[in-house]
């Protein structure tokens, strides 16, 4: 393992990538505490203010190119945005419920599929924790995507059937 990839990465790269780590790290402290404290606030505010520097950095990071200048990843961050707008919202208009649920999605969206894309060959992370991979310069494995397609439609369809159920209090069919 080798910090020397992240190093020599731009700026708004490094405030990425750091921003994650930090946020994946407090993400399961608060995930695992007891929620209402004074602590789980404050550490969760600390984590949106971490998630929301994640996310608006990516915007600006464009080293994968799927889709001119936009990847799978933007994606990921547009529906990151959507859900921590929508967890603060919900945690105002004092449905706890719901904005648990958000709070959990953006934890996995945000960070546990995110990261699935963070390692592939070719990536700086990647790079940092495995070293550089020969096969980087080609393109990325066709099984990759299909890993990750299962990991999206399966996570989806289990945080669909949650937010319905929270949403109308019948579970999912």
């Amino acid at each position: 393992m080798s910090l020397a990839p992240l190093d020599s990465a731009s700026v708004v790269i490094q405030v990425h990538a750091w921003a994650a780590i930090f946020a994946l790290a407090l993400g399961i402290v608060v995930l695992a505490r007891r929620k209402g404290s004074p602590s789980h606030r404050w550490s969760g505010r600390v984590w949106a203010v971490a998630m929301l520097v994640t996310v608006l950095s990516s915007f600006f990071i464009h080293e994968l190119r799927t889709w001119g200048q936009w990847s799978p990843i933007h994606i990921l961050s547009a529906v990151t945005l959507v859900l921590l707008v929508r967890a603060y919202v919900a945690i105002r208009r004092r449905k706890v419920q719901l904005h648990a649920e958000l709070m959990k999605a953006t934890f996995y969206n945000a960070l546990l599929l995110a990261t699935f894309f963070t390692f592939l060959p070719g990536r700086i992370m990647h790079d940092v924790v495995f070293g550089p991979s020969p096969e980087a310069a080609g393109a990325v494995p066709m099984w990759v995507w299909i890993v990750g397609g299962v990991i999206v439609v399966l996570g989806g369809r289990h945080f669909a059937a949650k937010w319905r159920k929270t949403r109308t209090g019948v579970a999912a069919q």
